[in-house]
């Protein structure tokens, strides 16, 4: 993430053809936006993904968006950052990005709509700092080495930590770095400090200290989260697809609300950690079903957007007083991106 160097640089398949037919017909009456779906379906769907303990990592490893969509599924991982400028490319067709992410590559003219919340971040994403470091506060920050990376909702709740305790972010060393090079710095004590998430945070927490988390800022009104997206013209052509997207994720997040065991064991396999570990990093955050995420406090309705809207209208603002956005950022644009239609048809 480079939020200082300005970023120019977002989710769908088969159960029964005759049912699939039903609900195009229904969702073209409903959504103008759907007028010019096809009926075919794509030869493979290319999925953009990040080393995330969360519902899409099950969805992968369980094979729902194979049984869901019903044709090809390319997974491809990335890390964060690079999988924005991905789907600015047109190389994939959903992509699991940070909200901070998002709302950079939207504010930049992104053509993708916002169609999931994979997690509201809590514990999962901390500031931590060596147990050798002097660090006990955000104040004891200055004129250390902090690593995150940036344009990442890490990066974001860093700066805004750093805002709140009236510390300037000249008076900190801030390293733009992914997450296997964090570790491998923190490893060697080039680094006092990171803003990171799992799984690499519980490996740093090893020799470390919790200074703040993104849990903690959420009580201070800086809500960051996970989210899915997807290519417009994708969405505008296959619009089954992506309500069949949802449903693969929100089947996952049902077998994590109904049999944890099974989906935590099915995590701790994906990203070869234990179980305990496991269940650990999936605590650290809020997942929420799809009836959940239609809640006013998240995406809302097609006919009342949510929270979700102005969430990211802040974080936005926040970027470009930041100089990360070159342009005042408009509500409309997020008003336009978050699409909950995909959600109320996965519903039907």
């Amino acid at each position: 993430m480079k939020l200082k160097r300005t970023l120019a640089s977002v989710i769908m398949l088969t159960v029964i053809v005759m049912l699939a037919g039903c609900g195009a017909s229904k969702k073209t009456t409903e959504n103008p936006d759907q007028n010019n779906a096809s009926s075919d379906k794509p030869k493979v769907v290319n999925i953009g993904t990040q080393q995330m303990p969360n519902d899409e990592k099950i969805a992968i490893a369980k094979g729902f968006f194979e049984e869901e969509l019903g044709v090809k599924v390319n997974i491809i991982e990335f890390q964060a950052g690079e999988i924005r400028n991905a789907m600015v490319a047109k190389s994939i067709d959903f992509a699991l990005l940070g909200s901070s992410s998002a709302t950079l590559g939207i504010a930049n003219g992104m053509d993708a709509e916002l169609i999931w919340i994979h997690e509201v971040l809590g514990n999962a994403e901390r500031l931590v700092a060596k147990n050798n470091s002097d660090i006990n506060s955000i104040k004891d920050l200055a004129g250390k080495k902090v690593a995150t990376p940036f344009a990442s909702t890490a990066h974001y709740s860093l700066l805004k930590a750093l805002e709140l305790n009236g510390i300037s972010e000249k008076d900190v060393t801030l390293l733009d770095m992914q997450m296997p090079d964090i570790y491998a710095a923190w490893q060697r004590g080039d680094i006092d400090a990171a803003y990171a998430w799992e799984p690499t945070l519980s490996n740093l927490l090893k020799d470390g200290k919790t200074v703040i988390s993104s849990k903690d800022l959420a009580a201070n009104g800086v809500v960051t989260s996970n989210l899915e997206i997807v290519r417009k013209d994708f969405a505008k052509k296959y619009p089954d697809i992506v309500a069949k997207y949802i449903k693969a994720l929100n089947k996952a997040v049902n077998l994590y609300n109904q049999n944890q065991a099974e989906a935590v064991k099915t995590i701790a396999k994906a990203l070869n950690i234990t179980e305990e570990e496991a269940l650990k990093q999936t605590k650290g955050s809020i997942w929420l079903t799809a009836e959940q995420q239609l809640d006013p406090a998240y995406f809302g309705t097609s006919s009342k957007k949510g929270n979700l809207v102005g969430s990211l209208k802040d974080t936005a603002d926040f970027l470009y007083k930041q100089k990360s956005l070159v342009s005042e950022p408009k509500l409309s644009t997020f008003e336009q991106a978050v699409n909950p239609s995909y959600i109320e048809n996965a519903l039907k």
